[in-house]
């Protein structure tokens, strides 16, 4: 029998040493109080069911005993009962609360487990505690298993109650709460009725084995398209397995048409109501950055040939392209034209606005600002499928007027793509283009996740970016 209960208590030991690695680096992606809590309480287990293990083998004593009283009687019970409130607690004062309340028993009872006199005799078997501890010690582990006890009923009635009437988010925590909650009581009835050591050694591995399966389980798509009554076309969009336990109060989304799938893909997603018309009448409003409509007089310059930019109101300003300098073969600069507000300050394309002109931008400004989780080791190719998607719309859409891939010097593995449109039919139109439909397909094995954020623009100043040229 003591062979048996060895064995029973190292596979459980190994378990939770698992079930402790597998928390720590998820801590290092996900930064949560439940995930500390329970490294806490899957690290107690490893060395209780340890000194079980060693206990039934080479036999118990005061070392061994205090070992398995401190860490798998007392911290791993009580700590799990703390990530409980730290994942299901929506007020700070909750989550703060439970840590003091953890912090201090753990205080507290680990000085007096660790100083208290031991009496009796060891051998290979579980000892008994009550016949082994003083009045103190007992007591102490019974009020903390007490205040455990209703700690674990009163977190499966909340996750039971906000499940009925929740979204994802409730759903996984209470799937979590129901494995993690009756097991604690179980193991918790354990101590407490003095039953035998194989069904103490078995309760302790099972309870790391719920603690892996809450954690390490598959989890729900948190992403908003939970509520696309038509997604778009193409492989759906990879899902982000972190969030759990996380929640966030629903924003109504406006009810626009759905548009095709491109870089804001997920707007175009959770769209509807396909009217199938557009209102190109927009276009005869006011530019993009307060130009005024219609066709530009022929005695306001436009771009060179040899640079072949697309007509999007860009300005050259002189001191970068050599504006008027015979070697780059550009005119030099044109006088100011009164009616365009347009200073002589270089090469002008039509629409432009003057570099820091103070009228406001068109209200009809269309944005998207969409964050890229990358999955690990695709970021070159992500990068190289961006600056292609980024020279295609340079060179097919003028009505784009910002389209800039940014990297995140502090997280590697995330990309930002801002965007800029005259108005919402230069985005329909953008995103119906060719480069844009395979920009879409091909980044799906390369994404993890992605946020999307819709922008209207108060006020701008834009001027052309500083580019690397090859003499």
């Amino acid at each position: 029998m003591e062979v048996l209960v060895a064995v029973i208590a190292f596979a459980g030991a190994v378990l939770a040493a698992i079930t402790t690695g597998a928390l720590i680096g998820r801590l290092r992606e996900e930064r949560s109080g439940w995930l500390t809590a329970w490294i806490i309480t899957t690290a107690a287990l490893c060395l209780g069911l340890g000194a079980i293990a060693v206990g039934h083998v080479l036999g118990f004593g005061p070392l061994t005993f205090r070992i398995y009283q401190v860490a798998g009687v007392l911290l791993a019970p009580l700590w799990l009962a703390v990530g409980l409130i730290q994942l299901l607690a929506e007020k700070r004062s909750a989550q703060v609360s439970g840590w003091l309340l953890g912090g201090g028993l753990t205080l507290v009872g680990g000085v007096i487990l660790l100083i208290d006199p031991v009496s009796g005799t060891f051998g290979k078997t579980l000892p008994d505690a009550s016949a082994i501890w003083d009045l103190w010690p007992e007591w102490l582990l019974r009020g903390v298993h007490g205040i455990v006890v209703l700690t674990l009923l009163i977190a499966l009635m909340v996750a039971v109650v906000r499940w009925r009437g929740g979204d994802d988010y409730d759903a996984d925590n209470m799937n979590a709460t129901v494995v993690l909650a009756p097991t604690g009581m179980a193991t918790v009835g354990s101590f407490l009725l003095a039953v035998p050591g194989p069904f103490v050694a078995a309760l302790l591995g099972g309870l790391s084995g719920a603690i892996w399966y809450a954690v390490a389980r598959p989890l729900a798509p948190y992403e908003d398209e939970e509520d696309d009554p038509a997604p778009a076309p193409g492989p759906p969009p990879q899902q982000d397995w972190q969030g759990y336990g996380r929640r966030h109060a629903p924003e109504p989304e406006p009810e626009l048409p759905p548009l095709r799938s491109g870089l804001g893909d997920l707007v175009a997603e959770y769209r509807a109501g396909e009217t199938g018309e557009v209102d190109y009448g927009a276009r005869m409003q006011t530019g993009a950055f307060g130009a005024p409509p219609g066709p530009v007089p022929p005695h306001v310059p436009l771009g060179p040939e040899p640079f072949g930019g697309p007509m999007t109101g860009t300005m050259m300003p002189p001191d970068r392209y050599g504006a008027g300098t015979p070697e780059y073969g550009m005119p030099a600069p044109q006088p100011a034209v009164p009616e365009y507000n347009m200073p002589a300050t270089g090469v002008l394309y039509p629409g432009a606005a003057s570099v820091g002109a103070t009228a406001k931008p068109s209200p009809n400004i269309y944005g998207l600002l969409t964050v890229f989780t990358l999955m690990d080791g695709s970021g070159e190719a992500f990068d190289k499928l961006a600056e292609e998607t980024v020279e295609a719309v340079q060179s097919t859409e003028p009505d784009t007027l910002v389209f800039v891939c940014h990297g995140v010097k502090s997280a590697p593995l995330q990309r930002i793509v801002y965007e800029l449109y005259r108005d919402e039919v230069a985005f329909s139109e953008h995103q119906r283009q060719p480069h844009m439909e395979r920009f879409a397909t091909e980044r799906q094995a390369l994404v993890l996740a992605t946020n999307v954020i819709e922008l209207s623009v108060n006020a701008a100043k834009v001027v052309p970016l500083p580019s690397a040229f090859r003499i």
